[in-house]
C-alpha cells in the first residue's frame, strides 16, 4: 500500500464532530459539530474554516442541487443557505418524542436523504432504548418512515451496484443489509451480515470502498474494521487505510 500523508487542516476543537462531506463544486470539506450546534466548511484554496451556528443539535449535512445544503437539525430536515446563514425547515419527524434528535444521515445515488433518529444520550451510548426511527427525505420533500424501534441510528451506505442498502443500529452490534430498489427507494429483506461481540466495541459510522467492502468505525474501540458483505469476513486496523476509500457522497446531492 502506498504511503499516506495525514495533515490537520483546522485547529478548531469540536465537541462531537461528524458527517464529513466533500463539496466538489466549492472545493471544500463540510462537517458538523453535533452538540456544538454548528455546520463547518473548510475551504481547500484558502485553508480557512467557516462555521454557521444553528439552534439545535445538527447531526449530518448533505449537498443540495441548488448549491446550498440540507441538514438534519434536531428532529427536522432543514435547508441551510450558507451565504445568508439562514435555516428553513423542510419537514419534521418524531413530533411526539421531545427528547429525540437525528443522528447519522446520507444521500442515496438517486438524491434521497436517508437519516435516522435516536433519544438524547444520558452519557455516551446510554439512552432510552427503542425511541428512534429511520426516515427518507424524498426529492418532493415528502418523508418516508421505514421502521422504528431503533436505538442509535448510525452508519448508512449502498453497494456499488445500488441493489443493497447497508445500515447500523449501534446497540444491536450488527451491520445489516437490505434489498434496495433505486427507482422507488424501498428497502426490504433485512438481514445481518456481521455481528460484533460486545468486547469488539460499538459499530458506528460506515462507508464503502471501491472494491465493495465496508469500513466500520468502532466507537470507543480505537479501530476500524473492513467487512466483506458477501462473506462476512473482516480485517481490523488501528488506523484508517485510505487507499481504496471511495468518496461516496462527493457527487451525490439532494434533488
Amino acid at each position: 500500500m502506498s504511503s499516506v500523508k495525514i495533515e490537520c487542516i483546522g485547529s478548531d476543537r469540536y465537541r462531537l464532530g461528524e458527517s464529513p462531506v466533500w463539496d466538489e463544486k466549492q472545493n471544500s470539506l463540510l462537517c458538523v459539530d453535533i452538540t456544538g450546534r454548528k455546520v463547518c466548511r473548510w475551504d481547500a484554496a484558502s485553508g480557512q474554516v467557516q462555521a454557521v451556528s444553528v439552534d439545535a443539535p445538527v447531526s449530518s449535512v448533505a449537498l443540495w442541487k441548488s448549491g446550498d445544503y440540507v441538514i438534519t437539525l434536531g428532529t427536522r430536515f432543514a435547508a441551510l443557505k450558507w451565504k445568508e446563514q439562514s435555516v428553513t425547515t423542510i419537514a419534521q419527524v418524531d413530533r411526539d418524542k421531545a427528547n429525540n434528535r437525528f443522528n447519522d444521515g446520507k444521500v442515496d445515488p438517486a438524491g434521497r436523504y436517508f437519516a435516522g433518529t435516536m433519544a438524547e444520550e444520558i452519557r455516551p451510548a446510554v439512552l432510552e432504548r427503542h425511541q428512534g426511527s429511520l426516515y427518507t427525505l424524498c426529492p418532493d420533500h415528502s418523508v418516508v418512515k421505514h421502521f422504528d424501534q431503533v436505538d442509535i441510528s448510525n452508519g448508512l451506505d449502498w453497494s456499488l451496484d445500488h441493489k443493497t442498502f447497508f445500515y447500523i443500529d449501534s446497540l444491536s452490534y450488527s451491520v445489516d443489509a437490505f434489498d434496495y430498489d433505486l427507482q422507488t427507494g424501498k428497502i426490504g429483506n433485512r438481514r445481518s451480515i456481521y455481528k460484533l461481540e460486545k468486547e469488539e466495541s460499538i459499530p458506528d459510522g460506515m462507508c464503502i470502498d471501491t472494491e465493495g467492502k465496508l469500513w466500520v468505525a468502532c466507537y470507543d474501540g480505537g479501530r476500524v474494521i473492513r467487512l466483506d458483505p458477501e462473506t462476512g469476513g473482516f480485517q481490523s486496523s488501528q488506523v484508517w487505510i485510505f487507499s481504496h476509500l471511495q468518496e461516496d457522497i462527493a457527487h451525490l446531492r439532494v434533488l
